[in-house]
């Protein structure tokens, strides 16, 4: 009898302790009722059996009631999520910048706003106020150019630094899920409970998944081995370390392809552990793609439309002349080695001219000659050259300061300066100076661009032609970048392409550079380009850069200095031309401004051009008047017709207005910032829908415990009462002993 009490104390106090767990489990729910990641805890009972026979009540390990099917799906949509939502602001900030074409601020309405303003100077072209204004709109458009690169160049180093933000804390992440992984696995070894580390570790899953993609998969012993959907690992027994060192200095030249953006590595800061283009989603996959798409596109396609503007403006401009005629000239074109690069004039056809012409204060003809006679005669410069070239640049700038010496103006300079421009100065205040291209050498002879072939190699042979003397030289540009050539890019080509055969030839000022001549195999791609350059040629880098859809072949000077690139003489190579090789257009937009002379004196604008009449003096004369607006007038109408666009960024090739192509950069841009929110819309509800039926499993339910409280307080009540008996029941005993 008494071993038979006994069993019974020992079951009854069983389930007395059993229930005092629950209870304290039930109130531990109730608690972190509002707690953040909390999963409700689920106790659970089973039989004791000893011997065969039952001997009580015992507590299982605690569990928690969550699906982890449904948590992996949360956090894939999270990632989804976080990749869309840190682009938010920075598509908030464009379209500030941008607006829409009907915005006063836009670019649009500032290319309306010169277009207005070129009419009105065409109207009066005479007029201080109009040329005034003309420079006022065209340096609102130039600054507006410059401050959307420099928004958008912000806005990229605010995502490398939010990249290296984000590596940070994801270190700190993957630090303490290998911390809770070992405590989890001691604290099972021992039979403690280990729920609320599984939820802590759970958090900090949830956070990681938020900043970049992860998959994970748990072990026997209760840790997780967490990695990348690219396969590198994250969190195992050695937790991997992330590093991104964050740009100090961001321009539109910086790009993660040339190495300018430190990579995002995994382990050892060698190429192969780079991960910056494996991210597929989380936090710094938006910032990835913000960084080193959405935004280098969106400058991609400024820089394209500024360069388009600058030269199509130069064009006409340098067409023209500012009444009555130019003191001085200063070219924009850097010629890095003029003693030898040589000119030619009307390569093939040896027929048209260029007129050099003086005038008087009042814009009569003071003397007049062609460049060809000139060029031809003994009497100029070293001594007659070949007729139409080709001419070394030195030759050239010898050849016009003799003539102009002796025309009246003694004291003429003309000369290739020490940064390798083509400078003229009359230093004669009484005498002034202008070009007109023409069809033939004869006085008079029809008003037409000569065409230049120009020889950039210094040897022989032609590798680029240009339209315009003035322009060749960019003399009398109205808007000017003061960049140095010394980045060279090809159009954006598609990722299939695969090269000629070709030669390719290096120069700088200190002449052919080493590796030079460079033999290119026939089907190269352009990484294969690309590496045999920079492997190969001294002092230049070669890379392959994104832009848009497709790719372009990127080539700097690594000291900064002016390059020329050309195919080797004689041999019938067409790999430039079929890349499209030219000058790079990136850095315009951030560098574009209206010549600094004509800002300080808009009278400078070209109005008007050299003009001819047959009647003035025995055989006619050349003249410029203050009336005339043949020049702005070409500027006004050239801003209503449609321009040749490269495709760049988003935007393909094609034909469109300034003003339609500003429209369309704004409108990309808005559709872009659409398409965001409305993809961060979707993601939203799905994110939150996932975390509703999640939360709705695992979140403590109020009613649920509250049932669960009556159930064990009654429970612990019954064992406690059982307890009681017994006692009584053992005191009846011993009286009766």
């Amino acid at each position: 009898m008494t071993g038979s009490l006994t069993l019974a104390l020992r079951t009854a106090q069983s389930g007395l302790l059993v229930n005092q767990l629950a209870l304290n489990a039930v109130a531990t729910n109730i608690a972190n009722v509002n707690s953040e990641g909390y999963s409700r805890k689920i106790v659970n009972t089973e039989s004791r059996v000893l011997n065969g026979a039952g001997a009580g009540v015992q507590l299982s390990a605690l569990t928690r009631q969550i699906d982890e099917g449904l948590l992996k799906s949360l956090r894939l949509e999270l990632s989804s999520l976080n990749a869309l939502s840190v682009q938010t602001s920075s598509f908030e900030r464009m379209q500030e910048l941008f607006g829409s074409p009907a915005d006063d601020s836009s670019i649009s309405h500032v290319l309306g706003e010169l277009t207005n303003a070129l009419e009105t100077l065409a109207v009066s072209p005479d007029k201080t106020l109009e040329q005034s204004e003309l420079v006022r709109r065209a340096r609102e458009l130039a600054l507006k150019f410059r401050l959307m690169s420099t928004t958008i160049q912000e806005l990229r180093q605010q995502a490398d630094q939010g990249i290296a933000d984000a590596v940070t804390e994801a270190n700190k992440l993957i630090i303490r899920i290998g911390d809770l992984n070992d405590k989890l696995i001691r604290n099972s070894a021992v039979n403690l409970d280990v729920t609320d580390l599984r939820d802590q570790r759970d958090q900090a899953l949830d956070r990681l998944a938020e900043l970049i993609d992860i998959r994970y998969f748990r072990r026997t012993d209760g840790d997780v081995v967490v990695f990348t959907s690219g396969g590198r690992t994250l969190v195992d027994n050695v937790p991997a370390t992330l590093t991104h060192a964050g740009a100090s200095t961001v321009s539109a030249t910086t790009t993660h392809a040339e190495g300018d953006f430190a990579g995002l590595y995994i382990g050892t800061a060698i190429p192969g552990n780079d991960i910056t283009t494996e991210i597929r989603s989380g936090r710094l996959k938006g910032l990835i793609d913000l960084r080193d798409d959405v935004l280098a596109n969106l400058q991609s396609e400024i820089d394209e439309m500024a360069a388009e503007l600058r030269d199509v403006f130069n064009q006409i401009h340098n067409r023209g002349v500012s009444f009555p005629g130019m003191q001085s000239m200063t070219g924009t074109r850097i010629f890095v080695a003029p003693t030898t690069q040589t000119m030619t004039l009307d390569p093939g056809t040896g027929a048209d001219d260029v007129t050099i012409a003086l005038f008087d204060s009042s814009g009569d003809q003071q003397a007049v000659t062609t460049l060809n006679t000139i060029m031809v005669s003994a009497s100029f410069g070293s001594g007659a050259q070949a007729s139409f070239g080709a001419w070394t640049i030195t030759e050239v700038a010898a050849t016009i300061e003799d003539w102009l010496q002796a025309n009246g103006a003694a004291g003429a300079i003309a000369t290739v300066n020490s940064a390798g421009k083509f400078t003229i100065a009359l230093n004669a205040p009484a005498l002034n100076l202008a070009f007109r291209d023409e069809t033939a050498t004869a006085n008079g002879s029809t008003a037409a661009d000569v065409q230049i072939g120009f020889d950039s190699g210094g040897v022989a042979g032609i590798d680029e032609t240009v339209s315009g003397f003035s322009n060749f030289f960019g003399l009398n540009d109205f808007f000017v970048d003061g960049l140095v050539d010394n980045i060279h890019e090809s159009n954006v080509m598609a990722s299939t392409f695969t090269s000629t055969a070709a030669t390719l030839r290096f120069n700088d000022s200190t002449g052919l550079l080493t590796g030079s001549p460079l033999s290119i195999a026939a089907g190269s791609s352009l990484s294969t380009i690309a590496t045999q350059i920079t492997n190969l040629i001294t002092n230049v880098t070669a890379t392959v850069v994104p832009d848009g859809s497709g790719f372009r072949l990127r080539i700097a000077h690594d000291s900064g200095a002016s390059l020329v690139i050309t195919q080797d003489t004689g041999v019938p190579d067409t790999l430039l031309t079929d890349l499209g090789m030219h000058s790079a257009d990136v850095r315009v937009a951030a560098a574009i401004a209206v010549r600094s002379d004509i800002v300080t004196a808009p009278a400078k604008i070209s109005r008007g051009a050299v003009q001819w009449n047959a009647a003035l003096g025995a055989a006619g004369e050349y003249f410029t008047s203050v009336g005339d607006n043949a020049t702005v007038k070409a500027l006004a109408e050239q801003m209503t017709k449609t321009n040749a666009f490269d495709t760049a960024g988003g935007l393909g090739s094609g034909s469109a207005t300034f003003t339609t192509h500003a429209a369309a950069i704004l409108s990309r841009n808005a559709s872009l910032a659409n398409t965001n929110k409305a993809d961060l819309g979707f993601q939203k509800s799905l994110t939150d829908s996932l975390k509703l039926k999640s939360d709705t499993i695992r979140g403590v339910n109020l009613d649920e415990e509250l049932a669960a409280l009556i159930v064990f307080e009654q429970a612990y009540s019954a064992a406690a009462r059982i307890l009681s008996i017994i006692q009584r029941m053992f005191d009846a005993l011993e009286r009766a002993i």
